[in-house]
């Protein structure tokens, strides 16, 4: 079972991010190398392990922004992405094929740059509920700090199931 990469990153007054849960990092997590489908190939790894509610093929919004009702999980299918998290006293971290990030409710990205073939494979677990909040809008984050802290805990890890990670990684604590 593969380890994740874990940053925690603390409210920087714009994006709350989540006051107790790391977002975490599986780097290839799928070796997609050859694939002719490897969106297909993301879509099934994260239905597997019940993160496909809500499931979506795209990029990442050139804003920052974050999830304050739900946790969201990143799987890059194709290109290559430049992206922040974290809000701007976050990490800047190059996204690459096969490389899945799973972020907890209010956790900040924002795409700074992106290869031009760049596909996205997002998805959520079956609790909580999609909203988007922006870090350039004061009112967001306030109602955010109410209920990020009370979205549940997933079920699974959406690489690696019940067993993975995710599950010690995220404690109550």
């Amino acid at each position: 079972m593969q380890t994740p990469i874990t940053y925690f990153f603390n409210d920087d007054g714009a994006v709350p991010n989540h006051p107790r849960w790391p977002m975490l990092v599986y780097k290839a997590a799928l070796d997609l190398t050859g694939s002719r489908d490897p969106e297909a190939a993301i879509e099934r790894l994260f239905d597997a392990h019940d993160w496909g509610h809500g499931r979506w093929r795209n990029g990442v919004y050139p804003f920052a922004h974050y999830h304050s009702m739900i946790h969201e999980v990143l799987g890059i299918a194709r290109g290559t992405a430049k992206v922040r998290f974290g809000g701007e006293r976050g990490e800047v971290l190059d996204l690459a094929l096969g490389d899945v990030a799973v972020l907890p409710a209010g956790t900040g990205h924002q795409r700074l740059a992106a290869s031009s073939d760049l596909v996205v494979i997002g998805g959520y677990p079956p609790t909580g509920t999609y909203n988007l909040c922006r870090g350039d809008r004061p009112a967001d984050r306030q109602a955010a700090l109410k209920t990020i802290a009370h979205v549940p805990k997933p079920a699974s890890d959406p690489v690696s199931g019940r067993d993975g990670p995710l599950l010690a990684l995220w404690t109550s604590a």
